[in-house]
């Protein structure tokens, strides 16, 4: 490896570095999506099996929950992007986040098929750059660490 192949591998290095952080974020958003998506199919689940004037406790985020008593009212309304929400039944609203849930973890899997992808890359290119230095420092008469 010539000098200016490795400057290109540390820069590429540099670069599926960057690419890792990404996918790093966009699966944390994922999960979080996937993660709010289980609690509202839950909770629609309790409300559907719950009676008129049962109290039950309901998330509201952060690990936090209020008590409601639940009424005759059998529909939710639901965010179908773009800041546009639809009043839906019990049933086409657990039907609605089970499709969307299906398609973020889906978009979850292959995230992390590239997370792997990429993370495969970089130990790869890590080991070659790593070696290459190694090389030199024993050329150059340095001990190896």
């Amino acid at each position: 490896m010539n000098d200016e192949e490795l400057r290109e591998a540390a820069r590429t290095l540099d670069s599926y570095n960057q690419q890792l952080e990404a996918i790093t974020r966009q699966i944390r958003i994922l999960q979080s999506s996937r993660d709010d998506n289980i609690r509202a199919v839950r909770t629609i689940d309790a409300l559907s099996k719950a009676k008129e004037g049962d109290e039950i406790m309901i998330p509201i985020g952060a690990s936090s929950f209020v008590s409601v008593k639940v009424t005759g009212r059998k529909s939710a309304v639901v965010g179908i992007g773009n800041r546009v929400s639809v009043e839906k039944s019990f049933e086409d609203t657990k039907e609605y986040l089970m499709r969307s849930g299906a398609e973020v973890q889906d978009a979850l899997e292959k995230a992390l098929a590239a997370m792997q992808e990429v993370q495969q890359y970089t130990e790869q290119l890590a080991a070659e750059v790593q070696d290459e230095y190694r090389r030199r420092r024993l050329q150059q008469g340095a001990p190896q660490q």
